[in-house]
């Protein structure tokens, strides 16, 4: 049960902020997850809907490996809510089921692709520690460019603002979504 009554629509906002709920439902398909807390400070929900809109549309990293990172990000944030809901969206996107199995276990990257290995190191020291090895930081950027690393480091900390949401919250996870160990 949520710490918070979730917004569902437009019943539970000022009619002011209509416009930001229906912003969300076109972007969702209905409220839900951390958008249902969000929206108790309409104009948060409305400047983050916009991230959502780039990340998912403008953003130079391709799906798949944004979906590493993102799955990356939020394991190491025990945010089941938000695992649920991108495991779905990581597995469209091409990531191989042995990939989420380790993200999902915490494992070890060592068997993965160079880059998915990279990455998954990158932004898990990134949530762990505030700061990455240089040389990992090198690789990438030489592989993909500085802008492609700028927006993979802005994923973990979007992700990670996400998760901090549902869990302090306490938003529960869908219960037919994929499920975090316990």
């Amino acid at each position: 049960m949520p710490r918070l009554a979730p917004v569902t629509g437009k019943s539970d906002v000022p009619a002011d902020h209509h416009r930001i709920v229906d912003a969300v439902v076109d972007v969702f398909g209905g409220v839900r997850g951390p958008f249902s807390m969000l929206l108790h400070s309409p104009k948060l929900a409305e400047r983050v809907l916009g991230l959502v809109k780039f990340f998912r549309d403008e953003s130079v990293v391709e799906g798949r490996l944004r979906s590493v990172a993102i799955l990356a990000a939020v394991r190491e944030r025990e945010a089941a809510y938000v695992w649920a809901a991108q495991v779905g969206a990581a597995r469209r996107a091409g990531v191989p089921e042995a990939t989420i199995d380790i993200l999902r276990a915490k494992g070890d990257p060592a068997s993965l692709a160079e880059d998915e290995r990279d990455i998954v190191t990158y932004t898990r020291q990134l949530v762990r520690n505030n700061r990455v090895d240089q040389a990992v930081f090198d690789r990438l950027q030489k592989r993909h460019g500085t802008q492609w690393l700028v927006e993979l480091t802005a994923f973990a900390g979007y992700f990670g603002m996400l998760s901090g949401v549902v869990n302090a919250f306490e938003v529960a996870a869908p219960p037919d979504g994929d499920k975090l160990p316990s």
